[in-house]
């Protein structure tokens, strides 16, 4: 499956289908985590540190899976895998949904009718979300190749959100390091800062 965007996350039920506020696709992050990898994966002759131009050029669908793929040439693959591994998942699902004493006939058949409604988009966002772990796995490991200092965006729920996530993959692992994060206000508005600890 490619990437694009899905939606909100959905809570599934015998009442019906219903949609998270806050649980958004993973692919709104991937476009923001995409911008930073290709930004900060360039030479740098002095200043190891990035900072993130709004108007960096926002990437089609079919560029950010070009992209990835030039970091990671088996990526396709390895989605494939994960995605099989989460349609069993969801099967499992469906089967733990048939096995429920607790309600009506008309309620499992329900419940089990509004997942397969749901399941191609539940398997995008599952895709969307296993392309934005990758791409912040590729960030960390260009970071620590690099050895950019710092990092500075917009101070925006969704730039915060991306900062987290890298800040979280750079802590794991053997070649972990750590990293804070900040936001400073400037003449140009709020920044958010991460600034990596070597």
């Amino acid at each position: 499956m490619t990437i694009k965007y899905a939606g909100p996350r959905p809570e599934i039920s015998h009442h019906g289908i219903q949609f998270k506020d806050g649980k958004e696709d993973k692919y709104v992050y991937l476009i923001i985590a995409i911008q930073i990898l290709k930004a900060i994966d360039k030479d740098y002759e002095e200043k190891k540190s990035y900072s993130y131009d709004t108007k960096t050029k926002r990437f089609t669908d079919a560029e950010l899976l070009d992209i990835m793929n030039t970091y990671e040439p088996n990526l396709k693959e390895t989605v494939m895998q994960e995605e099989i591994r989460y349609e069993e998942h969801l099967q499992e699902e469906i089967a733990h949904v048939k096995q429920r004493k607790d309600l009506k006939e008309i309620e499992r058949d329900t419940w089990i009718e509004n997942l397969n409604i749901m399941q191609q988009y539940r398997i995008q966002r599952a895709v969307n979300k296993i392309y934005y772990i990758h791409c912040v796995a590729d960030i960390a490991k260009v970071i620590k190749r690099e050895k950019i200092k710092e990092i500075d965006t917009p101070f925006y729920e969704k730039y915060w959100h991306v900062l987290q996530t890298i800040q979280g993959t750079l802590s794991e692992g053997r070649d972990s390091v750590g990293s804070d994060l900040k936001v400073e206000n400037t003449s140009e508005g709020m920044i958010a800062k991460m600034f990596v600890n070597y």
